[in-house]
């Protein structure tokens, strides 16, 4: 299965994706408003979401070093929502990434489902394909932490990117 829904022209194809962690308020937050605005810088119109495994934090902002870090790097996440990932989206998104393996195996207890879903994947695959890495969860750590994931997410989206314009590229060439 290809990694990006086909569509017709890869500026024009609107594709939601979702950013999966724990407890949505450090890393996923920052992952999608990462995503949202550089997909938007390029000219792609994609409707980023995120949302955490576990109920902790629903209905909190992100956490202040998250949004911090965001905010240097001119990416202001301080008015999402933690939210609980559910079953609905399977079906509402078409990419689904989980920060952590951990957070994938919660998926996928979550939604039995979710096991045999070509949706979901290691965000960092996009990254390092092959090596199952995760992003480090900054909570329990210094703020220098954050600033680290911030870095790795940034080069993580930057890569979502260049593979999905090489994905519908390559799909847009072979039905010339």
């Amino acid at each position: 299965m290809e990694p990006f829904p086909q569509c017709c022209s890869y500026y024009l194809c609107a594709m939601k994706i979702l950013m999966v962690c724990l407890g949505n308020i450090c890393r996923s937050p920052l992952a999608e408003g990462l995503l949202q605005k550089k997909s938007r810088e390029v000219g792609l119109n994609w409707i980023v979401d995120s949302a955490g495994t576990n109920s902790y934090h629903l209905g909190e902002a992100p956490h202040h070093l998250s949004q911090k870090v965001g905010r240097l790097h001119g990416v202001d996440i301080s008015c999402q929502v933690a939210r609980r990932f559910r079953a609905e989206d399977l079906e509402e998104f078409d990419c689904i990434y989980a920060m952590a393996e951990d957070v994938l195996q919660d998926m996928i207890s979550m939604v039995p489902a979710a096991a045999h879903s070509p949706k979901l994947k290691l965000f960092l695959e996009e990254l390092y394909p092959g090596e199952n890495r995760s992003v480090p969860d900054p909570w329990y750590g210094a703020e220098d932490g954050y600033h680290e994931v911030f870095d790795l997410l940034s080069k993580t989206c930057d890569a979502v990117i260049n593979n999905y314009k090489e994905t519908t590229k390559a799909q847009q060439i072979s039905h010339d």
